[in-house]
């Protein structure tokens, strides 16, 4: 265990200015609180936030971090207090150590809501001063170092498993790549021991075959780039288990195929004596195609800057080289806490830097206000942590840095929220491109928008940013819920309407204390939603009422027959969002035109039906969830719905061209398309077309049957 005058010798050594007062009062101060605690492996639990100090003195962090460090277990495992650490040692500390204090035994691969909700509230200490970041994952690098003394299996494979997920990206998403990469192996090494043996025996038998090889060829490349005029500083390093399993993993190769296991660090003075290098390099050695990547020119959003090569070096061996200066390497080893300015706290950007190293972890806690619940929250933070980049550009040469996989809709959104929100189309490198298209590294990328445009609820399951998805999930919910209040005001109006009372807000406004509600709004939305029906609304409002008979079955017989029931009371359904708080059978086709019946589904609005749909059949012995409907000529509806046709065409050269030309002359749009049977002569399909109404399709069937090629034409239901 590191001794206090050592720590405050640590600190002094990098920080001049450190504050060795409180220092001394914080080691003294948590060893008195901890007391006589032990940990799992009987240790004095002091010896934890000692040796978490330790690693943030090793980064080189100020001394309030430092006193973080030591203070950080306090208010969670003593009897100390936030206002006892402020009167000690300032509010800067007793903010510190609050953001760092764990709030609960997080589980990050349950998907109970107070585990994800710590999580966020994480989040939200670490945005307001980074450092919070930087103790809480020394305190977890500290914790997989002594892993081994949990006695749980179970414990420590979850406790491997939060490191995997959550704690390794997020050291490397602010740059720190040795934290990184030393949480990745110890979860390895619980998660998966044998492949890890697996893979140490097989890179120790390498470094005894290549050993005095590695060492010859750093002394090659300092030697060959002196001979240019480049000073350099050069050295082997080796890549460490998991970082080698993942690789054979991701790109399904073997062992013997990995090109850096063991690679070189190249460390130049300046900016132009990388590229000098560069070139040096490959005029010496062949370079392997597909092998190079500048991120000095195009930067990582975590500012980690570098050239990466492959060469088939001496002895035919390829070897990797990366090459930057000392200050990028520096970056490149401690991340966020190599430029940590003292005086001026967490935030802002660092002389050179093109990126904000915390614009991400602000991004995430904008998903707060966007996300539905805590667990699409910790749903959309670990889809920022684990993907990787490609870099596109506005028309104007913007950069904008995308997980790899992104599409036109994340574009937009990256760009402002109001420009996803408008995007009706894109341009990709000048070409009309569906919004679904997957970017790649250098695609110039032009939003095209409509004032008109609202988000689409499919865009979810095409967009793979965090924050193009909660803000479409955002607005989807918003709409819906007014969908379902519109829907739900008009079911309780005819439910009035049927019992002769007249709607009023105030008469609503009664059933409020029987249903355990608030707002008449919360009652509207319920019966939209299908989670109640406009009797239980009218037997709450007015209790003891007696109810008249709803739309039955019988009703509905009635209506099959001759059609002359009056619609005057009915729902009317067209200007409602398809999809949303209404749905349109896929069992029958209804069409504007047809007559219809809505059954309420719960927590789904109504489902439309045609008046002779078979399905309606299994709904007759719940008639409370009939509703009598009818389509509103008001003209904001939907533009298309779509209609079957059962079709038998000529087998013969053309057939089909001449069926989807007539559709299409005839406005008709094919959006699916279904061979049912073939024989030698004749070929049957089942085809769904985009039409405006009945009338519509009816013009569609008269053109096909118009045509030799056309056999036979129905509409069909089914």
């Amino acid at each position: 265990m590191i001794r206090q005058y050592e720590l405050v010798d640590m600190v002094r050594a990098y920080d001049p200015n450190l504050d060795e007062s409180m220092l001394d009062r914080a080691y003294v101060f948590a060893t008195q609180a901890h007391g006589d605690q032990k940990r799992a492996s009987g240790d004095p639990y002091f010896s934890h936030p000692v040796e978490v100090a330790g690693i943030l003195a090793g980064l080189k962090l100020d001394s309030a971090s430092i006193a973080t460090a030591l203070l950080h277990d306090t208010l969670e495992d003593t009897a100390a207090t936030r206002d006892e650490i402020e009167q000690l040692f300032g509010p800067e500390v007793a903010g510190l150590v609050e953001g760092v204090t764990k709030l609960s035994k997080i589980s990050f691969t349950s998907t109970q809501t107070e585990q994800a909700e710590n999580f966020r509230k994480l989040l939200i200490a670490m945005s307001v001063d980074i450092r919070v970041l930087l103790v809480k994952l020394a305190d977890r690098l500290h914790n997989m170092r002594t892993l081994q003394f949990i006695v749980s299996p179970e414990k420590r494979a979850r406790i491997a498993i939060e490191t995997m997920e959550i704690y390794a990206p997020l050291a490397g998403r602010i740059g720190m790549q040795e934290m990184l990469e030393e949480l990745q192996d110890l979860a390895f090494a619980e998660l998966n021991s044998e492949a890890r043996d697996s893979v140490i025996v097989r890179r120790d038998f390498l470094r005894q075959r290549t050993g005095e090889s590695t060492d010859r060829i750093a002394v090659l490349l300092k030697e060959t780039l002196a001979a240019k005029g480049i000073q350099a500083t050069v050295s082997g390093r080796e890549k460490r288990p998991y970082s080698i399993w993942a690789k054979m993993q991701r790109k399904a190769i073997s062992f013997e195929q990995l090109s850096d296991i063991f690679g070189f660090r190249v460390i130049v003075g300046a900016v132009d004596e990388c590229y000098g290098a560069l070139g040096v390099i490959h005029q010496t050695w062949p370079v392997m195609p597909g092998m190079f990547k500048d991120y000095i020119s195009i930067p990582k959003r975590n500012n980690y800057q570098s050239i990466h090569t492959t060469v088939l070096g001496p002895d035919r061996q390829r070897v990797e080289i990366q090459i930057r200066t000392a200050d990028m390497h520096r970056l490149a080893e401690y991340g966020v806490a190599a430029h940590w300015q003292y005086k001026q706290g967490a935030g802002g950007v660092a002389p050179g830097q093109l990126h904000d190293p915390y614009n991400w972890l602000r991004e995430l806690v904008d998903m707060i206000e966007e996300g539905d619940s805590p667990e699409q929250f910790l749903e959309y933070t670990k889809l920022n942590l684990f993907l990787d980049q490609v870099f596109c550009f506005t028309p104007a040469g913007d950069l904008i840095a995308l997980p790899r996989g992104a599409t036109p809709i994340d574009f937009a959104y990256a760009v402002h929220t109001d420009i996803g929100d408008s995007c009706v189309g894109c341009r990709v490198n000048g070409r009309s491109q569906p919004l679904q298209t997957e970017l790649q590294n250098g695609d110039q990328v032009e939003i095209i928008r409509s004032k008109a445009q609202t988000p689409s609820p499919g865009w979810e399951s095409v967009a793979i940013t965090a924050k193009a998805r909660a803000a479409v999930r955002k607005f989807v919910r918003q709409r819906q819920r007014g969908e379902y209040i519109a829907l739900g005001r008009e079911i309780a109006e005819k439910a009035f309407r049927t019992e002769d009372y007249p709607f009023t807000e105030k008469a609503v406004a009664q059933a409020l204390k029987t249903l355990k509600l608030t707002a008449v709004d919360e009652i509207y939305e319920k019966l939209g939603r299908g989670l109640l029906t406009g009797l239980q609304l009218m037997e709450a409002a007015f209790p003891g009422i007696k109810m008249k008979a709803p739309l039955t079955p019988v009703a509905l017989t009635a209506l099959r027959g001759d059609g002359r029931r009056s619609r005057a009371a009915a729902i009317p359904i067209r200007g409602m969002t398809a999809g949303i708080a209404v749905h349109y059978g896929d069992c029958c086709h209804p069409l504007p035109g047809d007559r219809i019946v809505g059954i309420q589904t719960a927590g789904g609005g109504a489902t439309i039906h045609t008046i002779d749909c078979e399905i309606l059949e299994q709904f007759g012995n719940t008639p409370e969830r009939w509703l009598d409907v009818s389509w509103d000529a008001s003209g904001d509806a939907p533009d298309f719905f779509v209609g079957r046709i059962e079709t038998t065409l000529s087998n013969e050269p053309g057939s089909l061209s001449v069926l989807s030309t007539l559709i299409a002359k005839n406005q008709g749009n094919i959006s699916n398309l279904k061979i049912s049977g073939r024989t030698p002569d004749f070929f049957n399909m089942l085809v769904d077309i985009e039409v405006r109404d009945v009338k519509h399709l009816n013009n569609i069937i008269a053109a096909l049957r118009g045509s030799p090629h056309v056999s036979r034409v129905e509409r069909t239901h089914g």
